[in-house]
């Protein structure tokens, strides 16, 4: 019985796949940990207790059917273990490497909450995908009939994409417009590739692009070409632009030379790890060869930064946070990787001012933590201590914000929140304006990947239903 191959986690232990050691990773780019085999993520897969309420897929933010593609690996079926894990997730190749697993469906694992060890769902899920990929089971969009219907998207992130590929397949026209000259947005030009290697994004790109999704890319809406324009263009109009507009830092010396936005200094590293001539990169601007450098911030774009100063060969890289270790919002897991690979984080402490035109230095203001805010986390308070901290480049890594796009593009009917997101209807991220739909981190604020999938494909699914009411109008008429 299929059962049998389930169940194990009182006699299999919880194990991930090797992880190369920190000295090694330190010296390139490339991911982290290893494959699993077949046999040890069958392994792996048979801990699943196969629970009558799974609390993993309650807490996945594209309720992913985790338990039916775990019993599918175990028991060997590993092509049908795709298809279910597709059918939920667009791209799980993205989500199995970049999640953070512990914060979602690991976390919330019930062998986990009875002290097993939780399943290696991240794990598992890339093992299937990588390998649906090896053996050829991802195929170009082929659907089932063509539709007339266009639909522009704007952004060619993951929010962006997975509505691509969800309206593609039910024969819709698809065009991607993207201010890079590659798609994936953050997939990218954000994430580093220790964490998602850039072959993995091009691979899924190209199947899009085979399956007839038309990518306009370098079109830089508002300049290149109007919002109006590409409204006269298409049937609908998606807005996945994302949050690219960085927070500042304010405090005296803050315009110091040195001092670089996260966005910048990630994209210029990814681009030569693609072979770019990057000007700000070879000119050491954005290259932390060398150099102290001290990225301030606590969430998964801190730690994105850290860990690419260690590999460009920086001195020294430390890592400000005004809050605790237990308080900050990056993935605990990637926390432990910067460490073992020499980042430094020093905790309760925040940038009160930098020393020098060229940045020397970073006065430090000691925190502790007082009372909780609004959203349960405790405040953190001056101590009144200032120390500095030598720095040679300062990365500001302290989240993102949206850019004001109705001015941007002209468009004031383009109703926008008071956080200066697109005011979305809840589910179907309709608009203010007719045919006009928003999904992702525009209008959730910043976020994660798995969260961007999800709202891209719940806007295609209501897109789609606008379509057909648009269909039934006019042929009723």
């Amino acid at each position: 019985m299929a059962v049998e191959k389930m169940l194990k986690f009182v006699t299999v232990g919880r194990d991930m796949p090797q992880k190369r050691p920190a000295e090694a990773r330190r010296l390139d780019f490339l991911e982290i940990y290893g494959d699993f085999a077949q046999p040890k993520a069958a392994e792996q897969a048979s801990r699943c207790s196969q629970c009558g309420v799974p609390y993993c897929q309650a807490h996945c933010p594209v309720y992913h059917n985790i338990p039916d593609w775990l019993r599918l690996t175990a028991e060997g079926r590993l092509q049908e273990a795709y298809e279910i894990a597709q059918a939920a997730n667009n791209f799980p190749e993205f989500t199995g490497r970049i999640c953070p697993q512990d914060r979602l469906c690991e976390g919330n694992c019930v062998i986990e909450q009875a002290g097993h060890g939780t399943v290696t769902i991240g794990s598992v899920e890339r093992y299937i995908t990588d390998n649906a990929w090896n053996q050829g089971w991802v195929k170009p969009i082929r659907p089932a009939q063509e539709r007339p219907e266009s639909v522009g998207i704007i952004g060619a992130g993951p929010a962006g994409l997975a509505a691509a590929d969800t309206l593609r397949r039910a024969g819709l026209q698809v065009t991607v417009y993207d201010r890079h000259d590659r798609a994936g947005g953050l997939l990218t030009y954000g994430i580093p590739g220790f964490k998602l290697e850039k072959d993995v994004v091009m691979r899924r790109i190209d199947q899009l692009r085979d399956g007839g999704v038309e990518f306009v890319l370098d079109c830089n809406v508002g300049e290149t070409l109007t919002f109006d324009a590409i409204r006269g263009r298409h049937d609908a109009v998606l807005i996945a632009t994302g949050v690219y507009k960085s927070r500042d830092i304010e405090g005296e010396g803050s315009q110091a030379r040195g001092i670089v936005r996260a966005i910048d200094y990630l994209t210029a590293s990814n681009r030569k790890q693609f072979g770019d001539e990057v000007p700000e990169f070879d000119s050491g601007e954005l290259d932390a060869s060398g150099k102290r450098v001290v990225v301030i911030g606590g969430g998964d774009t801190a730690m994105d930064c850290v860990r690419t100063a260690i590999r460009q060969g920086a001195a020294s890289v430390k890592c400000l946070y005004r809050r605790d270790r237990a308080n900050m919002p990056g993935s605990q897991r990637e926390v432990a990787n910067a460490e073992e690979e020499g980042v430094e984080f020093v905790w309760l402490s925040a940038p009160e001012g930098f020393v020098g035109d060229a940045v020397e230095g970073v006065k430090v203001q000691r925190m502790r933590l007082g009372a909780p805010d609004t959203t349960g986390r405790r405040s953190p308070e001056p101590m009144g201590e200032v120390v500095l901290e030598g720095a040679d480049l300062v990365v500001k890594a302290l989240g993102f914000e949206p850019e004001p796009l109705p001015a941007l593009w002209a468009t004031p009917g383009l109703e926008v929140t008071r956080w200066g997101t697109i005011r979305a209807q809840f589910g179907s991220g309709q608009t203010s304006l007719d045919g006009v739909f928003a999904a992702g981190d525009i209008v959730r604020g910043a976020s994660l990947v798995v969260w961007a999938i999800r709202d891209g494909r719940d806007c295609a699914g209501a897109i789609l239903s606008y379509l057909n009411q648009s269909a039934t109008a006019v042929a009723a008429e």
